[in-house]
């Protein structure tokens, strides 16, 4: 009996994890470890994460590694959980689009988890949603942290805002977007599944 309780509580936290969505926004010239790693610990913690390339289905990243991508970056008719923007050079093209600007915007006011790494909290910066935050982001780059508060820890939290440092953070940043949005427990699991820390 407390076996099959163990087991639909189980299911039941798969379902929730399976409900919730992200999206990652690819631009040529995204670094490819800031970007494989979240939606690989993301999948593997059970949430939906959406591949959207900024204007192309085939998207090549920083060490010509190309990426086919699901669908490409337009009208948002209905916002996911997450927002995941990796960086890399590609960073500059996601800092030049207005459409994903308004959409950190609207994430951001709707209270959705936006989430950046290495050059691409600039993007958070540039949209204004990092005012009295506390963000990091690649060492160098601090002064496009418009209006945040910069903390040089490897990954920062603060409210639905994540930041993180470079590819060397990856791990850590992917865990807590796993955190923010299928609890610590399941962030645990999947740290224990790949032998991290």
């Amino acid at each position: 009996m407390v076996c099959g309780v163990e087991s639909g509580f189980a299911t039941l936290q798969e379902g929730i994890a399976m409900n919730t969505t992200a999206m990652i926004i690819l631009a040529d010239g995204f670094e490819e470890v800031e970007a494989i790693t979240p939606i690989d610990l993301l999948r593997r913690a059970g949430v939906k994460i959406s591949l959207v390339g900024l204007s192309s289905l085939m998207v090549t990243g920083s060490h010509n590694i190309t990426i086919n991508v699901e669908s490409t970056l337009g009208p948002v008719s209905s916002l996911p959980d997450a927002l995941i923007l990796p960086g890399g050079p590609g960073h500059k093209h996601l800092l030049d689009s207005v459409s994903v600007i308004e959409l950190v915007k609207k994430m951001y006011s709707a209270d959705k988890l936006c989430a950046a790494i290495c050059a691409a909290p600039a993007v958070f910066g540039k949209a204004g949603i990092l005012l009295n935050k506390r963000a990091t982001c690649f060492p160098g780059d601090e002064s496009k942290l418009l209006g945040a508060v910069f903390a040089a820890d490897p990954v920062v939290v603060d409210g639905n805002v994540i930041t993180s440092r470079g590819a060397g953070t990856a791990v850590p940043f992917a865990l807590a977007i796993v955190t923010y949005l299928a609890g610590k427990e399941k962030a645990g699991a999947v740290s224990r599944a790949i032998v991290y820390g």
